[in-house]
């Protein structure tokens, strides 16, 4: 089935149209109380009132996410450079780093809080904790995966084992490190929201958990449009440079 140009272009809009049509209509026609669940409009209306408080506890959160975001690209990019570089390494610590990985970050805050305070702290490693991962994953699985074939030929050239890391490996795992970065954004704005919320006195997490206890949904839904707004944005963000910068590897794109 052929699809134009412009239909695809403008698809996400379209199904977000409907399905805020399809939200507006099953609140309004089972008259649900917008304590229990409020309407796109409700929320909208919200976003007018409170729209000071809104863009301020936005832009705090936006700041720390992007500092905990910022140190999980440091620590992800040299940890996978690590483990992917040496099978010694890749099976010392991955198992390690997937056992890390699946301790609720939620039982972590608090201990955060007894370490640092409440404040940004938490909010600034609950961010790099839950977004490192997915980046050494991937820049590790993407110099792990190495064609064996292809290394030999390069030993045969010339080339040594750090040769063959930094100007074959680590471009081949370029469109690998985008991709992590994709998710990892999105789980770093996750992580800080959840700090907020547990040990926050400020941000769209603290917004939220305020407006929720006061029983004002609406209020508390467009604490969550924001945050899915600023993750969205920045996903964009990744996708745009991923696709000037590794072009190479989206020439199939090319005929969609």
């Amino acid at each position: 089935m052929v699809v134009s140009k412009n239909v695809e272009r403008w698809s996400p809009l379209i199904v977000l149209a409907i399905a805020l049509l399809l939200w507006q209509l099953i609140v309004a026609g089972f008259k649900i109380p917008d304590f229990i669940f409020p309407s796109p409009w409700q929320i909208g209306q919200q976003f007018i009132e409170f729209k000071g408080p809104l863009l301020e506890a936005a832009w705090k959160t936006f700041w720390v996410t992007m500092v905990g975001f910022g140190i999980s690209i440091v620590v992800g990019v040299l940890l996978g450079f690590l483990i992917g570089s040496s099978r010694l390494a890749y099976t010392a610590l991955y198992p390690l780093m997937v056992a890390f990985n699946a301790v609720p970050k939620a039982a972590v805050v608090p201990i955060l809080v007894v370490w640092f305070g409440i404040g940004l702290g938490p909010g600034i490693l609950t961010a790099f904790l839950i977004s490192f991962f997915p980046i050494t994953v991937n820049i590790a699985t993407g110099l792990a995966t190495l064609e064996p074939e292809l290394e030999d030929v390069l030993r045969v050239l010339g080339a040594k084992r750090w040769d063959v890391l930094v100007k074959v490996g680590l471009p081949r795992s370029m469109p690998y490190f985008y991709g992590s970065l994709k998710i990892a954004i999105t789980l770093a704005f996750v992580g800080t929201v959840l700090a907020e919320m547990t040990a926050g006195d400020s941000g769209i997490g603290y917004l939220m958990q305020s407006a929720g206890s006061q029983q004002r949904m609406p209020l508390a839904f467009a604490g969550l449009v924001t945050i899915g707004a600023m993750a969205m944005a920045m996903y964009e963000l990744f996708s745009w440079i991923e696709k000037r910068t590794t072009g190479w590897a989206h020439r199939g794109s090319q005929n969609h």
